[in-house]
Order: structure tokens, then sequence, then C-alpha cells
């Protein structure tokens, strides 16, 4: 006989979660759920855009690797660690079968996918283990005091920024998943509350809050699969956040559970008791707890929504306009402006099989105007709130732009973003498969600042295009704006270097991250830190800052086990 697996060592569950997210056909390889993709058949113009662009071929030259050919790393935990587990989480919630392992094994950016597609993930997790309540939790520390293993939280692993990746070291990884603590355990309409468990989904919350008629307004473009716990762990932003705010605006009270005990901050809406504790756990990415329950603060859900599109003939115009519109308390729920590029892109991925939204205004006379000329910028804004509220905040805003030389396109691009917002990320997968490399980054900078950083993030763009040359082109908009300042969100495509991709990564994400590290721009905005960014977080805060967030990881987690590698420098 064969020597037998750790897997063949264990008694088996029947049906573990993992197995539920298959049946579910959620995509390991790619986005979202496996039954949907994005509909490039309808347009055609697009494609031939890409081919103009990036001399491309706009043909499937190559596809995910499939299952039964993944190679997947070998489990590292001995039977009796895995019993321990058992002991403490149940048998039909400790899994150490490969599927379980692979498909907790990385989150959803660029370098993640490129591993699953080529079939050579990175390092799975040893264990997947999926809590239920506190007191497993605690017991789990207790574990750690005499083990030697190392904690992954792991709740809607949209991570783009390698949050959820299993270090490499010799130690047993073990990825706790947090999707059976998905509770709403409270709702106060009264106080406009909500106590909810981390692994609660953006729709199980929005459905649970909208039977009562009120809403978190919290729509991260990962919304459908992304969780409360990591939201609150990573600082995201959603669509929303120029009226709503981020989420760490939306956290009343946070729980976190540390190898050193729990800390839970006080319940209320505002405090003097010295620097605020809740501001160390929003944004710690599991590197020094889990984070168990989050108290939320909640808002009535609107009576209406509106949601328009404006063109400038030009970037800048578009920038000051919403510069003096939110200086002036004129505040809309979504201000999102294209560059020129990404208004280009926009128009033509508008065309299915016709003409786009902007040629059906009339194309001739805004062509003849200015506004569809290589610098035009689009702008989408979107009221929420009361009849009266939307119509006269619509108003304003849009009368705003005017003064800056905006031309309202009406209703018709802002309900086809509002439409399709959640939609784009399967673009991705479909780009993939014509061997093209697409992906993000993303950056806040002050009014002050604004337009020359977005200058020089394009050149240095074009310059990482260039070494490596290849074809490629990059886009951005600016969107989650704020009194001082705003956020540049980018895209950018390139042709992918068959076998040297990580290679081609790396130098454009090196030569762009540089240069916003050396600008004093933020280092993320709301993507967060994970295994990507840790590099420049030295650079970023000093090094004082990173020896006050070193300190505190050792004094919370002293043996190092919560997700390392992640958000602080290691050594």
């Amino acid at each position: 006989m064969g020597k037998k697996s750790l897997h063949d060592s264990l008694p088996s569950a029947s049906d573990s979660p993992s197995q539920q997210v298959v049946k579910l056909n959620v995509k390991w390889w790619g986005w979202g759920d496996l039954s949907k993709s994005y509909d490039l058949e309808s347009r055609k113009t697009f494609v031939k855009f890409l081919r103009e662009k990036l001399h491309c071929s706009g043909d499937v030259v190559q596809q995910p690797a499939p299952l039964d050919s993944i190679k997947f790393s070998p489990a590292k935990a001995d039977a009796s660690f895995v019993r321990s587990l058992i002991n403490i989480f149940g048998l039909e919630n400790v899994h150490v079968d490969d599927m379980d392992r692979f498909l907790h094994g990385f989150g959803k950016g660029y370098l993640d996918l490129i591993g699953a597609w080529k079939g050579t993930p990175g390092r799975l997790p040893d264990v997947v283990v999926y809590p239920t309540n506190e007191a497993q939790i605690a017991k789990l520390f207790d574990l750690s005091m005499n083990g030697d293993f190392v904690v992954v939280p792991y709740g809607g692993a949209t991570s783009v920024v390698g949050g959820v990746d299993v270090p490499s070291g010799g130690q047993t990884a073990v990825c706790l998943d947090f999707r059976l603590m998905n509770e709403i355990l409270s709702i106060d309409e009264k106080s406009l509350l909500a106590d909810v468990q981390p692994g609660c989904l953006g729709p199980e919350v929005e459905r649970a809050l909208g039977s009562v008629g009120l809403t978190l307004g919290h729509f991260p473009q990962s919304f459908e699969f992304s969780s409360v716990g990591g939201w609150v762990a990573t600082r995201s932003a959603g669509y929303e956040s120029t009226r709503y705010g981020k989420i760490e605006g939306m956290v009343e009270s946070v729980r976190l559970m540390t190898p050193q005990g729990t800390i839970e901050t006080p319940r209320v809406p505002a405090s003097a008791a010295g620097p605020d504790i809740r501001e160390i756990i929003v944004g710690s990415e599991g590197a020094i707890g889990l984070i168990t329950s989050v108290t939320l603060r909640l808002r009535k859900a609107p009576e209406s929504k509106s949601y328009v599109g404006v063109l400038f003939r030009d970037f800048e115009d578009g920038v000051e306009a919403v510069r003096a519109m939110v200086q002036k308390d004129i505040v809309p729920n979504v201000v999102r402006l294209s560059n020129p590029s990404e208004t280009e892109v926009s128009i033509v991925l508008s065309r299915r099989d016709g003409a786009s939204y902007v040629e059906k205004v009339g194309g001739w006379f805004l062509k003849k105007r200015g506004y569809l000329g290589t610098s035009g910028a689009l702008m989408i804004l979107g009221f929420e709130g009361s009849n009266e509220r939307v119509g006269l905040e619509r108003k304003l805003a849009v009368a705003s732009c005017k003064r800056f030389g905006g031309f309202s396109l009406g209703e018709g691009p802002g309900r086809m973003w509002y439409k399709e917002r959640f939609e784009l990320p399967y673009l991705r997968d479909e780009l993939m498969e014509m061997g093209i490399m697409i992906d993000t980054l993303e950056t806040a900078t002050t009014w002050s600042q604004l337009s020359t950083l977005h200058s020089q993030i394009m050149a240095a763009f074009r310059g990482a295009f260039e070494a490596l040359s290849v074809s490629g082109f990059a886009m951005a908009h600016m969107s989650h704006v704020y009194r001082t300042g705003a956020s540049l969100y980018f895209t950018f495509m390139a042709q992918q270097l068959m076998g040297r991709e990580e290679e081609e990564w790396h130098l454009i994400k090196n030569k762009v991250t540089d240069v916003i590290v050396a600008s004093g721009a933020s280092l993320s905005h709301h993507h967060g830190i994970g295994l990507e960014h840790v590099k420049w977080m030295e650079p970023y805060w000093g090094t004082l800052g990173i020896r006050i967030l070193k300190s505190i990881k050792h004094e919370l987690d002293p043996k190092g086990i919560m997700n390392p590698g992640k958000l602080v420098p290691s050594g």
C-alpha cells in the first residue's frame, strides 16, 4: 500500500462550506459567478479598439488551466495538529483536502490570477477552518501558545493586493474563513445602529437593513462578494463615499480578538478619551487580531435616486468644477470624473452594435463644440435621498458644472453606469483570455497636487510600457471626493508578456508606486496594503511611524502568527 496522505488519515466531513462554494459556481480563476461574463459579443467596436491600441488579435489565445491540472503545494500540517483543530471547531468545519486549500489560497489580484490561470498557484493554506463563535477563536489562540502556526483571516477574498495570500515559510498556515459567522445580531432603529458579524456579505447586510427601511450606504465594486470584516480591515470605500464617507466613518464600535486578549471599543458616537483605539483596529488587515463583530452606523433608505452624465472639454475643467462644487458644500453621493482615455473607453464600451449614449445625445453637435475631441472628460453625478433633496442637489451640481463648460447629457449615461457598476470586473477575465494584462491601482492627494500627480502617473505608465517594449495604455478617473482633495483610480492594460507576466507587472507597479510615494500622495486610498504595498510602508510613514506599528503588532501578537507579511514590514 502507498503512503497515506494527511486527508486520508483523518475522518471525512460530508459537505464542507468550500464544496458549497463550488456548487454555487463561483469562479476560482476570475471574478464573480461562473455563469456571468462581460458581454463583448455586442461590443465589437471595443474589440476593434483594443486591436488598434494594443496591437493584439482580439482572439482568445489562452484559457485557465482545468481544475484537474492544478499543481497543489503539499500540506504541511501534521495529523495531531489537525485533530486539535477538530476538537475546537468540529469535524465539519476543519478541512485539509486540496480543493478547499486551493479555493482559499489567493484573492483577486493580477498576480493571484496569473498563478491560478497557469495552474501553479503559490503556497496554499495547510488547513481551512470555519469558526462559528468567539469561544473557538479563543481556544485557537490558546493553542498558538504551544504551537507553531500562522493564521490568515479570510472574508470574501476580493483583495487585489495579496491580503489573503499565504506567507512563505515553514510554519503551518491556518486559513480562518468567517463565512459561518454571518449574522445581523441586532438593529437599533432609534439610534440607527446595527451589530453585525464579520462574515456578512454586502447583499446580506442590505437585505436585512432594507427590510426596516434602512441602509448602510456602503457599495464598493466588490459589494456582491466582499464581507463586513474585510471592509473594516482594509478601510474600504464605496461608490457613494463622497456623500457617506468610507467604511471607517461608518464604524461606531468594533470588537477585536487577539492572541493577548480581546479589545472592544466603546459603543459611543464620539469620544475625547485620548487617541482612538478604534482607528488602530480599522485598517489593521488581520495583522494584529481578528474582527469578530462591528457596530455600524446606518441611515434611512433613500426615497429617490438620480444619476446623470456631464461632458467637459477637458479633464482640468472637470477637476475644477468638482472642487468648486464640494467646497461650496454641494456634495452628491457619487462624483466620478474620467480622464480622456477612460472617457474614450467608456464611449466605445457603450456602443452596443450601434451609437454610444453620447452620440445619441447629438454627437455631431458635441464634436463641433469641442466635447468629443481627444481631451473630453465624462463625469457621472449621483444623487440619493428625498425627492425634494435629489431634485435640488442635482440642479445645483449641474449648474456648477456648466460654469466650467460642462454639458449635461441627461440621465442616459448615469442610468447605464448605475446598471453596470458591478459588472466591469468581469471584463478582466475576457481580456486575459485575449492575452491582455489588466490591473488597477489608486491613490489620493490634495486639489493643489491632483492634476500634477495625474500627469506624473500617466507619464510613469508610458515609461514602463516603453521600458518593456509593449503596447499599453492607462486610464483614470477621479472619485471619492473631499473638501481638500480626491482619489485617483487608474486602470492599465498592455500586451501580456507570456512567461514574463510577473516581471512585467512588477516593473509597472514599482514605477508608478514610486511616483505616488515620492509625491506625498496616499500609498492606498481603499485597496489596502496586503503583500503588494508593504515594501513602501516605511517610506510612506517614516522610520518612527513603522516602529509604532511594529510595537502595536508585537504587543498584541508577540509570536507573529497573525497574517504575517501583511501591513507591517517584517524584521
